[in-house]
């Protein structure tokens, strides 16, 4: 009989002590780091310049013609194309990024 009440005592404890975790668990607030990342089309830097996903015509209807474009390189093909105060890498024909050039 006392083996008996050991198992059901224990079998108790333990369904309390999992639902105090869960509680616990439940009601505990998590953090996370926020990082803020600017908008490509406005860097840092104050140069506008084009944002990733346009496409080459789009950076040409918006911004002219390169001062630079360096031959496609690589499968997928990255293409750069060197402006004044910026460049713009592309996969294929889409924008991937962009970086201002330090003067």
């Amino acid at each position: 009989m006392a083996i008996l009440k050991r198992f059901v005592i224990t079998r108790i404890l333990a369904r309390i002590l999992i639902f105090s975790f869960l509680i616990t668990g439940a009601t505990t607030n998590s953090s996370a780091d926020i990082f803020s990342i600017p908008n490509p089309a406005n860097s840092v830097e104050g140069v506008i310049r084009p944002s990733r996903g346009m496409t080459m015509n789009e950076v040409l209807g918006e911004f002219g013609a390169p001062l630079e474009k360096k031959k496609p390189v690589g499968k997928p093909p990255i293409t750069r194309w060197i402006y004044n105060d910026f460049t713009v890498n592309f996969e294929g024909k889409w924008v991937i990024h962009s970086s201002a050039i330090r003067k």
